[in-house]
């Protein structure tokens, strides 16, 4: 059995704790926040303990870090560096540039730790079979994709502590996409030239919307439009593929829809799903994998550092 402890109990950190729940193998063991009042309270909530400085936290198998975005580096560092934890899961994004992500991942080889990345996207099941299709050559070569995370946050939110900071939170491809960011890089490898425009009309100091364009090593081109000022609620996430062999549209939260479907010699699969909230269950196939400590399924260092490159180029 494998014992978890979750730093940071925000937003976060509930889902988190569903998919601990959910699957066998892992327990939630203890809990850490600053603010004591809100780590006691989900401390109680779990019918766990809490502590409000991650250093007290011992004899765990892994530290999740749900912190504030700007502070994963820190927080997962000094973590690999203070404590006996073997494992550091660290949400996204890993940190808001490529330097701080080097740094994070020099030290935690120094402290003999290992670093697992949060990219529970990559376990959507369509993400996944997509990802397959294209690295076995069933779509022939892909010409070009579009990407929309068409989402709304509301002003309460940025009102809330860090949210909407140029120090903690990065902005729309940071805090909100950059899952989706991490999708279009999985599939089509390292970006090779982009442009991306940010708007930030409501007064934040982070983009609220990009549009980027990109070429990836792969030859792919495509676009990624994300915002989070659509109005009253969010309003639409999709990714249409464009390639030799086919053309494939997903929709859906976190993408969990076939909307069109027309490939070469194959039938449209019966894998469309239905997700009750909007983080999906990719969680769940996270803590899975460190149940069966298959930690070949989490992204290497390379492609960590590929992805936040991408991120970073597109946002500052």
């Amino acid at each position: 059995m494998k014992k978890i402890a979750l730093v940071g109990c925000g937003r976060i950190s509930k889902r988190h704790r569903e998919a601990i729940d959910a699957v066998e193998g892992v327990e939630l063991a203890i809990v850490c926040d600053i603010n004591e009042e809100r780590a006691k309270f989900i401390a109680e909530e779990a019918g766990v303990p809490y502590v409000t400085d991650f250093r007290d936290i011992k004899g765990v198998d892994v530290i999740s870090v749900l912190t504030p975005s700007g502070m994963h580096p820190r927080h997962a560092a000094e973590i690999a560096e203070t404590t006996d934890v073997p494992y550091i899961v660290c949400e996204k994004p890993l940190s808001l540039t490529l330097r701080e992500a080097y740094e994070l991942l020099r030290r935690v080889d120094k402290a003999g730790k290992t670093l697992l990345p949060v990219y529970q996207n990559r376990y959507n099941p369509l993400v996944a079979y997509i990802k397959k299709l294209i690295d076995d050559g069933a779509l022939g070569k892909v010409h070009q994709f579009v990407c929309n995370i068409f989402w709304n946050r509301n002003d309460a939110y940025f009102q809330i502590g860090w949210h909407g900071t140029k120090e903690l939170d990065g902005g729309v491809l940071y805090t909100q996409a950059s899952h989706y960011v991490d999708m279009v890089h999985f599939f089509f490898g390292d970006v090779v030239e982009s442009k991306g425009i940010g708007g930030d009309l409501r007064g934040l100091e982070v983009y609220d919307s990009v549009s980027a364009v990109c070429k990836f090593s792969s030859g792919a081109v495509g676009t990624i439009n994300a915002t989070v000022s659509t109005f009253n609620k969010n309003y639409l996430t999709e990714f249409t593929l464009i390639a030799e062999k086919g053309t494939v549209r997903l929709s859906g939260t976190n993408l969990n829809t076939i909307d069109f479907w027309d490939v070469d010699g194959m039938t449209k699969p019966e894998m469309d799903f239905t997700i009750d909230h909007v983080y999906g269950k990719g969680h769940d196939t996270m803590y899975e994998y460190i149940a069966g400590e298959r930690w070949d399924m989490f992204p290497s260092h390379d492609d960590a550092l590929s992805g936040i490159r991408l991120m970073e180029m597109l946002s500052y």
